[in-house]
């Protein structure tokens, strides 16, 4: 769903039928500081810069992020 049209009756309902770890997941997308934050992770791991498991392990811990195994 774009994050453009957030306000619109069709995205509301469609968040009003979301579980929590749905709506959490929307709300992360449209938290500009979170997409900068997991851009920057995701450019320090494509440049080999830091391990991909510890880069995504800071990210999680930095916003309270629990992953699935």
């Amino acid at each position: 769903m774009p994050t453009q049209y957030w306000r619109s009756p069709e995205t509301i309902d469609q968040l009003g039928r979301l579980g929590r770890p749905g709506f959490a997941v929307e709300f992360l997308r449209r938290n500009a500081d979170y997409r900068r934050d997991y851009a920057q992770t995701q450019r320090q791991i494509a440049r080999l810069h830091v391990d991909a498991q510890t880069a995504r392990s800071g990210l999680a811990r930095r916003w309270g992020l629990r992953f699935r195994a």
